[in-house]
């Protein structure tokens, strides 16, 4: 079958991954939609059972740091576009490796741009008609005090973590391949994401899981710091649209207009788990345990998204009482899920599965 476009998907087994690569082989049938991902400890393919059998998905385990690979894949694929969220996200694991961040996110995003650059410019057309489109995060412009102010398209970068700084280092080899070769390019910058098939380390799913087991919800310092929140679902919408519509050599920031101090989330958090488990109301508030603060732990992220639905009208969908219901739901629903990703075992299995692949 000849398809109208043929665009990878990086990182697609993660979490904002396949909700992108599940709205893409949905929605356009007449693209083929190829995912790669290296399948580390955040990449499942259960994820993506309901798709892994369409005639326009296809799965390649490799890793976007290895050059030669990605650039025989783009040649045997005839790939235009590029959707790339492969990445190493969570800041904790940052502090601890900075090396496998700095490897992932700004080494592969560089093996990923050269292998592009080198295969579009093969063509005749070269860069016409394409499009390498790069996800990032609202951290790499730093903190903001607790005012009304937020981050816009213009903020100038101050990343305060190695996860944030090795995304800002990725953010600016992406931009110096339009001005240096032409490349089309478009960047965006995302909120915190939440919803289903997130890694249970990040703060959502960990607490839903940990008030069902009965297990210390761990805040750190006071819970005050204040992060924007962006129902998963609605990120995906944005990049479909954003990739289509988008302007080339553009950056678009994406937040849900949602700012919650983190202790209030987690007794959002708390209230609705008890509720779906029928516990009484404020059961599982003795679980919080304040602990340490995280190093260089930011204060505060906000994103103005007026871009975004000024000139692509693009807007949140969903209000977070709504989006937070439909989150503990889902995880409560699948709890086989959870028991297997944070057991390891869906690791090993896709391990043997994908062997030699």
């Amino acid at each position: 079958m000849d398809f109208k476009r043929n665009i990878i998907i990086t990182g697609g087994a993660g979490f904002i991954g396949s909700h992108v690569v599940r709205l893409f082989v949905n929605k356009y049938p007449e693209y083929r939609i190829i995912n790669i991902d290296k399948l580390t400890y955040a990449g499942n393919l259960e994820n993506l059972k309901d798709i892994e059998e369409r005639s326009n998905y296809r799965f390649v385990k490799a890793d976007i740091c290895d050059y030669e690979t990605m650039l025989r894949i783009m040649t045997d694929n005839q790939v235009d576009g590029i959707i790339h969220l492969a990445a190493e996200s969570h800041v904790d694991r940052s502090i601890k490796d900075p090396f496998t961040f700095a490897r992932t996110n700004v080494m592969g995003t560089l093996s990923l741009l050269q292998a592009t650059k080198v295969y579009w410019e093969s063509l005749p057309e070269r860069y016409e008609g394409k499009l390498f489109y790069h996800i990032s995060t609202d951290e790499v412009y730093g903190a903001l005090e607790f005012d009304d102010t937020l981050f816009t398209e213009e903020t100038k970068y101050d990343p305060h973590s190695p996860y944030s700084a090795s995304k800002a280092s990725s953010d600016h080899f992406v931009r110096a391949f339009h001005d240096t070769y032409g490349m089309p390019t478009v960047v965006t910058n995302c909120s915190n994401n939440y919803g289903p098939y997130q890694f249970p380390e990040k703060l959502i799913p960990l607490f839903i899981n940990n008030i069902r087991n009965r297990r210390p919800l761990p805040v750190y310092g006071k819970g005050e710091n204040v992060r924007d929140w962006l129902y998963v679902e609605d990120h995906a919408r944005a990049i479909d649209i954003i990739f289509h519509t988008g302007k080339i050599a553009d950056t678009y920031n994406i937040g849900g207009f949602n700012e919650w101090k983190n202790i209030d989330l987690i007794k959002v958090i708390i209230k609705t788990v008890d509720r779906l488990l029928g516990n009484p109301e404020g059961h599982s508030l003795e679980l919080i345990t304040y602990v340490t603060d995280r190093q260089g732990h930011d204060l505060r992220y906000a994103i103005d998204s007026r871009k975004l639905k000024n000139e692509l009208g693009w807007e949140p969908s969903l209000q977070f009482e709504e989006g937070i219901e439909k989150t503990v739901r889902w995880y409560l629903d699948n709890e086989e899920w959870m028991n297997r990703i944070t057991s390891g075992d869906y690791a090993r299995y896709y391990e043997d599965m994908y062997a030699g692949r």
